[in-house]
């Protein structure tokens, strides 16, 4: 069985009951249906879902849309917008919520399962990418020797503490300063050197 947990907020409980009943018969965990964006945030709270699919035309204060941000800010949830609305404002709007997919109602059980399954692999992939970096940065962070990194125009990026004690600068302080000004060799006779 399939270990995903989809929440759906769809507030026309017929078509709320139908997307839960496609998704189970695939073999994913739906529980309750959220029918306002403020139900929406409380669920994803108190549920922890994998994904979340979201109308855009919701019953009260909150619209799909602005339920979405909040989710995606405060939960980091992926969102599929599965609405009526295909103007290229309301597209406008969504798009800068980031969301996985955008579906027009009303929807083919396929192309709803291909979303779900393209979003739920793309949400792994980026939290297992978010895992190598925090271990790659711990182990920076960890290391005997000073490391200091920088973009391809010599701004800095990272130091790690050794780094900080070498050149006595807290790497707050020199994050996007140039290299040289943070660093500096200088050659035996106490000239700087050349820098890179």
């Amino acid at each position: 069985m399939n270990s995903v947990r989809i929440l759906v907020v769809e507030d026309e409980g017929a078509v709320g009951r139908d997307i839960r009943k496609t998704l189970t018969r695939y073999g994913y965990s739906v529980g309750d249906i959220a029918r306002t964006g403020s139900e929406a945030l409380e669920m994803v709270r108190r549920v922890d879902p994998d994904l979340v699919i979201m109308d855009i035309r919701l019953s009260g204060a909150m619209d799909g849309i602005e339920a979405a941000e909040r989710i995606r800010s405060s939960y980091g949830k992926p969102i599929i917008y599965l609405t009526a609305l295909a103007d290229e404002d309301t597209i406008a709007r969504a798009s800068r919520t980031e969301p996985e997919g955008y579906l027009l109602k009303p929807y083919n059980e396929r192309e709803l399962q291909s979303a779900v399954e393209i979003a739920i692999s793309r949400s792994r992939s980026r939290e297992a990418l978010v895992d190598r970096e925090e271990q790659f940065m711990s182990t920076l962070r960890s290391m005997a020797d000073g490391v200091i990194a920088t973009d391809i125009v010599g701004n800095v990026t990272f130091m790690n503490p050794v780094a900080e004690s070498v050149t006595g600068w807290k790497f707050t302080d020199a994050r996007n300063k140039v290299l040289q000004e943070i660093f500096a060799i200088s050659d035996g006779s106490g000239r700087k050197a050349p820098t890179f």
